[in-house]
């Protein structure tokens, strides 16, 4: 039976190399059975975490706030696999999916002692360096975060040594992608 998969897409650039990542493991996952929801951050208004801990009281709608995380919350309780997809922004994530993935504790305030709903993950990402030294700080934090919310980690596809907007297209990271997405 196919999983429910969500792609939380950090990247501002809906057309670039993250994006193309994502595209090409869809593909993959798609032709083995699962099915894909794909939310590109970019496009919705998030606000940052306000760490009232006033959220939780409403399962269909956990946070306090009321903004485009409305729109991330049910594909999110309903996924088996969440793949973190962006580019690498200072050795880390972006801005966009360390701001909608913060605002998921919400999600952990409807349970008791806020324990977070169990997921497998994955990680896809872009950057321009491509040196084991340039990966270790973004990857030492993707293993904290795992974890820490006791997830599963299925692995990552990371596309290194590009900067320009389709520069993925000239690597083997899309197969790469594609072979990942087809083999969960």
């Amino acid at each position: 039976m196919g999983k429910k998969i969500l792609i939380l897409n950090g990247s501002p650039r809906l057309k670039g190399n993250t994006a193309m990542l994502c595209d090409a493991f869809t593909q993959g996952a798609e032709s083995a059975g699962h099915s894909v929801t794909r939310i590109d951050l970019q496009k919705l208004d998030i606000h940052g975490c306000l760490g009232c801990m006033k959220g939780g009281k409403d399962p269909a709608s956990p946070c306090v706030q009321k903004d485009g995380m409305e729109k991330v919350y049910p594909p999110y309780v309903a996924a088996d696999i969440v793949v973190l997809a962006s580019p690498m922004y200072y050795w880390a994530f972006s801005g966009q999916l360390k701001t909608a993935f913060d605002r998921l504790f919400a999600v952990a305030e409807c349970n008791a002692n806020y324990a977070n709903p169990r997921k497998d993950c994955a990680l896809l990402m872009a950057a321009e360096g491509d040196t084991p030294e340039n990966w270790k700080p973004v990857l030492d934090y993707y293993a904290a975060l795992v974890g820490f919310l006791e997830w599963k980690d299925l692995g990552h596809v990371l596309a290194g040594g590009i900067l320009d907007a389709g520069a993925v297209a000239k690597t083997p990271a899309l197969e790469e992608a594609r072979a990942f997405g087809a083999a969960l």
